[in-house]
């Protein structure tokens, strides 16, 4: 038996009662309630509230305690009443009544609190990382990357892939970055760089004869920020196959994924198989070759009718005979959006750099006709022939823009992610990938 506890703090159960035990961890939480003192005591494990009264002599040295004092305590277990348990703890029938105990490390007053996962400035956050690191929500983001990662080597070794851990300290490669570069002792003036990737030592492997190759690697780049990766480094999971097709590849990746996300998330996985599409097709329906597919929006090339003679649209029919082209999005049933909802997409578009998003609303009175900025500049002939283009019906909305392919494909790509989110299309508690 350890002499810092018998237990940890996420281990106490009703099977434990009357049990003396002793529990090591930090001061999570302190509420005094007069003639009751509770704390929660917490590691890596879990929290247990502990319990003194104020007629035990150590209670006016417990009471002082600052948050984060390491602390040892000894005590017995006792079962909480029935209004009392927290249900969100696997400790939250029991307590501890805690007869001894013994100050492992003191602290002095916190910077940012550690038991409320409340948002602080980065500069903060990485001054303090170890306070930042205990927090609940990030404590669990470091353990979840352990276990996906050993999940992930687990399952590949299944596949028949073995690990090899490839050079950090190399040459120069032609990458998409700028290089790490570190200074060579023993060749002064001359410099080692940091691997963006481990492209060129894995083709060696390979043609060394070694069949399945699989790293967790880590690939160091000189660029800004993503959302998803820290400045600098980050680490992907990288693979090779000797003597084998694309689909071969597509069926490793696909059954990991899916195994991984059954396991490691509580959202939906629509297709076990993923979806297939083209890059050409990508970028047409939705201006990226990484699209979100939970979003139902679709971009339609309508380049030709801006050709005829019945659409008297003369800003896009002039950018249109010089080259460009012409997409939209259609938006079911938001005819009858408040105009602030239209004026905010066209200024959003303006401040992504473009001059606005053109758009107009289908409707039905006498006659098929088109309300909005540009409805006016479009017969009844034209609109029909964009209703059957786009699969548009009355009371729908057509957002569209006019300019050189590039332009027009990011610029629908974002709006369509910024419209899907203003119209709450998009599922959050799904996953939808597609290869």
């Amino acid at each position: 038996m350890s002499k810092y506890r018998t237990h940890t703090c996420g281990e106490l159960t009703l099977n434990n009662k009357g049990q003396t035990i002793k529990l090591s961890g930090w001061i999570n939480k302190k509420r005094d309630h007069g003639n009751l003192l509770f704390l929660d005591l917490r590691d890596h494990y879990g929290l247990t509230q502990c319990v003194i009264d104020e007629g035990n002599k150590i209670f006016k040295e417990i009471e002082k305690l600052p948050l984060e004092t390491v602390l040892q305590v000894e005590g017995k277990v006792l079962v909480r009443e029935k209004d009392t348990i927290n249900k969100n703890l696997n400790t939250g029938e029991i307590e501890v009544g805690i007869e001894k105990y013994k100050i492992l490390a003191r602290t002095k007053e916190l910077p940012l609190p550690v038991f409320s996962d409340q948002e602080y400035s980065e500069e903060i956050r990485l001054k303090y990382r170890f306070l930042d690191l205990r927090r609940n929500k990030i404590h669990n983001n470091i353990i979840l990357r352990s276990k996906i990662i050993s999940f992930i080597r687990t399952e590949m070794q299944k596949y028949g892939f073995l690990e090899y851990q490839t050079p950090i300290l190399t040459s120069s490669s032609p990458e998409g970055a700028r290089d790490f570069l570190v200074p060579s002792r023993l060749n002064p003036g001359k410099f080692y760089a940091l691997p963006q990737a481990p492209q060129q030592f894995k083709q060696l492997i390979m043609v060394s004869g070694f069949d399945k190759y699989f790293q967790i690697a880590p690939c160091f780049r000189d660029e800004d920020a993503r959302a998803d990766r820290s400045p600098g480094e980050f680490y992907q999971l990288d693979l090779e196959m000797s003597f084998v097709e694309q689909e071969d590849v597509f069926v490793i990746v696909e059954e990991l994924f899916v195994n991984l996300f059954k396991k490691f998330s509580s959202k939906k996985l629509l297709h076990k198989k993923f979806p297939r599409i083209s890059f050409n097709e990508a970028m047409l329906k939705y201006g990226s070759d990484k699209p979100d597919l939970r979003n139902p929006l679709e971009i339609t090339d309508i380049t030709e009718i801006f050709k005829r003679d019945d659409v008297n649209f003369e800003i896009f029919k002039k950018l249109v005979i010089k080259g460009s082209i012409v997409r939209g999005i259609v938006t079911k049933n938001t005819s009858e959006k408040p105009r602030s909802f239209f004026d905010g997409i066209d200024k959003w578009a303006k401040e992504e750099g473009s001059s606005g998003l053109a758009y107009f609303s289908i409707e039905n009175f006498d006659k098929l006709s088109a309300k909005g900025p540009v409805g006016k500049f479009f017969s009844e002939k034209s609109l029909k022939e964009i209703m059957t283009k786009m699969n548009a019906e009355v009371g729908d909305t057509i957002f569209m823009s006019c300019g050189n392919k590039s332009e027009v494909e990011k610029l629908l790509s974002n709006a369509r992610n910024k419209i899907a989110n203003e119209l709450n299309l998009i599922d959050e508690n799904v996953f939808h990938f597609v290869g």
